[in-house]
């Protein structure tokens, strides 16, 4: 297909039929790549209680990386969806190089600070003196990483954004899978415990940024020509328009998985493995929401950018069915067996103990958090980045990092377990004028036109 075809299919194609196949390729790269987190948890589980908290207190690190993927790849990705919708090839072409430069910059800068400041960041992550070993062990390899996954985060997104999905997946989907064949490969083979996950890691994501290049230069791709790169303030102010309610929302969970961990340590180790199980556990599904959202996302920036409002609404309320139909099936059989499913990840008491109270208050939360990531969805992409940003700061930061100290001051070990629900409440209230003001305005400016 040419890129006419595309423009075509997401402006004119039904609704019900071109969110769905934008989706499907997404959720898939997300399930995958969740599955690998909760197969490595899984491998980790087998050393020690110590080894799998360290993985958990180093996950925000990770999701600090990834966010800034996110800042170059959904700051790009939204502006190119928009001008292609608009017919303007060069500006986005422009866009592609520029952002995919500033995110290996961004990406080498995290590394080399990182790896100066390893102990300082591992205890500031959370780490206990029982953890710290496995926590440097893991992080000082998984550091090398950055760089490629925020590259690979920005050809990830920027192919989504054109449309093309299908072929994003392939780069998402090798690098999971290589992941999954290498962790016990040097875990266990070549025997380095929790450095050996840290090394096949690393390993899968170089693989799966060299298959994401490839794929990005192949069909109706926008390729990334490096000599298009600008230095114009105007793309870099794209970018950050675009891409700060993705950083802001990866940022900030970041920074409440840190507090959780802290908050959660008070209460031993077995605590904060129990609360990183459930992490990985209630991102399983919520993965298949994200997913859903992101083959929404190329759908609303191309009718935005082409002014078709009342398409944009009506694929607006329907993703939010969509994902309330998908959580509907998958919820209840998580709630029910929250128990077996924790114990899966780590047979421990005490882990399970805390583990299965967390994982059903936030399965009871997770409609809402999916309609607040819709909305948040709608808002970025369609350029709204104030109110994108307040809502992307809501479930992690406005919310949650108040509560993550009040709550348990109050109910103990109980208030760490309901917090992010009672998050995920108060961000959808905050929501629900935030999208009522936007869909007023794109009336306005419908009747306007």
């Amino acid at each position: 297909m040419r890129k006419q075809d595309n423009y075509t299919f997401l402006t004119t194609a039904p609704v019900s039929r071109v969110i769905p196949t934008m989706a499907v390729p997404t959720v898939i790269s997300m399930l995958v790549t969740s599955i690998y987190n909760l197969v490595d948890t899984y491998f980790v589980g087998l050393i020690n209680t110590q080894a799998t908290a360290a993985v958990g207190v180093a996950f925000p690190l990770m999701a600090i990386i990834q966010s800034l993927g996110f800042l170059f790849g959904q700051g790009s990705g939204t502006y190119m969806a928009r001008h292609l919708g608009a017919r303007r090839l060069d500006e986005a072409s422009q866009m592609a190089a520029t952002s995919f430069i500033a995110s290996i910059i961004c990406g080498l800068v995290v590394t080399v600070l990182g790896l100066i400041f390893l102990k300082p960041l591992s205890i500031l992550l959370g780490s206990t003196p029982t953890i710290l070993p496995y926590t440097m062990q893991f992080m000082g390899v998984i550091l090398l990483g950055a760089p490629l996954m925020t590259a690979s985060m920005v050809i990830n997104n920027q192919m989504r954004f054109q449309g093309n999905p299908t072929q994003a997946m392939y780069g998402m989907i090798s690098g999971a899978v290589l992941n999954v064949l290498l962790v016990p490969l040097f875990m266990f083979t070549f025997g380095l415990g929790i450095l050996g996950t840290a090394i096949g890691t690393v390993l899968s994501q170089l693989f799966g940024f060299i298959v994401l290049w490839i794929m990005s230069r192949r069909g109706e791709n926008i390729p990334i020509k490096l000599s298009l790169a600008s230095s114009k303030w105007h793309f870099q102010h794209e970018i950050l328009k675009g891409g700060t309610p993705s950083l802001t929302r990866q940022a900030l969970a970041s920074v409440a998985t840190l507090m959780l961990n802290v908050a959660a340590g008070v209460y031993g180790d077995a605590a904060i493995a129990g609360m990183s199980i459930v992490s990985r556990l209630a991102f399983l599904i919520f993965a298949i929401i994200i997913g859903i959202g992101q083959g929404y996302q190329p759908f609303c920036g191309f009718n935005y950018g082409a002014g078709l409002y009342q398409r944009l609404r009506k694929g607006f309320f329907f993703t939010i069915k969509l994902d309330m139909l998908v959580l509907l099936l998958m919820c209840g059989p998580a709630f029910v067996f929250a128990e077996q499913l924790v114990d899966l990840l780590r047979h421990d008491p005490e882990v399970v103990s805390v583990g299965a109270v967390a994982l059903r208050w936030q399965l009871v939360a997770l409609p809402m958090a999916a309609a607040v990531t819709v909305c948040n969805m709608t808002l970025q992409t369609s350029g709204h980045s104030v109110p994108a940003n307040v809502l992307a700061a809501a479930r992690n930061g406005i919310f949650f990092i108040p509560l993550i100290l009040i709550l348990p001051y109050f109910l103990r070990l109980k208030g760490v377990e309901i917090c992010q629900a009672v998050c995920d409440v108060l961000a959808f209230l905050l929501a629900i004028p935030l999208m009522v003001q936007f869909f007023k305005g794109i009336a306005k400016r419908k009747k306007q036109a």
